[in-house]
């Protein structure tokens, strides 16, 4: 399929690409198929010559490219200047395909889905077989996941921040009251969809989910207020929660919920369920960085899943800033903890 590249720029002493590579009409895990699907990308560094230097970087909830690359830099968790890094956007964020933009767009997409995207568009258009590493936060740690489960023998490392290899019960029941909150919208016309911008419903959207994100000992240490420089409480909420989910599109958010819930690597024809088949199936090193107060994903999930790994080492973030101790762009001492843990396990 052609790739349609939208910028190619330098950016100091390494080189970022974006592009937008065709998938055609995508089967999906569910029988269903999304209708001309497309994968937007962004690549940071060089391709060397073996095509052994490849991070697969994918995103989290919500996010884009441009909310995940602040990690990226010769001083950053990852190196551009020594890997090729790749942030696939995942469907529905808004710039891949995405409910928000497809009238008929499947009733559920899955991590499976998007991961099978995603070697279609490392193999078809980079000419890329294997990865030295899955890293991923969240959503993206569970399609890092998916990753060393789906082709094992192409996944040299899965670095896994913040989430879990399944969705678990309680991570489901957030899910659910998110669901639930959507469709309880005046502008909810069912499945998913709007018929206009239901601005009151995602800004209650954005309250639930600062209860969530953080640790109860994160506002009881009013960080809020002393690390992220709020005067008070309310605004807090308004500037840091409100204005981010009002600006998003309902039905992609609620779409990618969908996925969320979906999230088990061994829910698919390889594993039919099982479990600790799936996890035992992993032959890449794999390094979890649970956060230790993530109200989503526990480091208690990790700690059973670490029974069934092979090679893996488990790693909380010691932090009160619960579910963002991994992606710690206003943290400077999370930040430096898993910069420290991710370059070993790199090298």
């Amino acid at each position: 399929m052609p790739i349609e590249y939208s910028k190619e720029t330098a950016h100091m002493n390494w080189i970022t690409e974006i592009g937008e590579f065709q998938l055609g009409n995508l089967a999906l895990q569910s029988g269903e198929v999304l209708r001309d699907a497309k994968i937007i990308w962004k690549s940071f560094g060089a391709l060397n010559p073996a095509r052994d230097n490849v991070i697969l970087y994918p995103c989290s909830y919500g996010a884009t490219h441009s909310d995940m690359e602040w990690l990226i830099g010769p001083e950053g968790i990852l190196d551009p200047t020594r890997w090729f890094i790749i942030i696939p956007n995942m469907f529905s964020n808004g710039l891949s395909s995405g409910a928000g933009g497809t009238s008929d767009y499947p009733a559920v997409v899955t991590p499976w889905d998007n991961v099978t995207a995603q070697r279609r568009l490392l193999v078809e258009h980079f000419g890329i077989d294997r990865l030295h590493a899955a890293y991923g936060f969240s959503m993206g740690g569970q399609q890092a996941y998916h990753w060393a489960t789906m082709f094992p023998d192409a996944v040299d490392r899965a670095i896994v921040v913040c989430s879990s290899a399944r969705t678990a019960p309680h991570n489901k029941v957030f899910l659910s009251g998110l669901l639930r909150t959507l469709e309880a919208a005046p502008e909810h016309v069912g499945k998913g969809r709007f018929s206009a911008p239901p601005l009151g419903t995602l800004r209650a959207i954005g309250h639930i989910y600062a209860g969530w994100a953080l640790s109860q000992d994160f506002y009881r240490e009013r960080l809020h207020l002393t690390a992220l420089g709020a005067p008070d409480l309310e605004t807090y909420l308004k500037n840091d929660w409100e204005a981010s989910f009002q600006k998003a599109n309902a039905a992609d958010r609620y779409a990618q919920l969908v996925t969320w819930l979906h999230g088990d690597i061994s829910a698919n024809p390889l594993y039919g369920g099982d479990f600790a088949k799936a996890l035992g199936a992993i032959k890449a090193k794999v390094l979890l960085l649970p956060g230790e107060t993530d109200l989503y994903f526990r480091v208690a999930d990790n700690e059973l899943e670490m029974r069934h790994l092979s090679q893996a080492e488990l790693l909380p973030i010691p932090s009160i800033w619960g579910h963002l101790a991994g992606n710690p762009r206003s943290n400077p001492a999370d930040r430096a903890f898993l910069k420290d843990a991710v370059r070993r396990w790199l090298d």
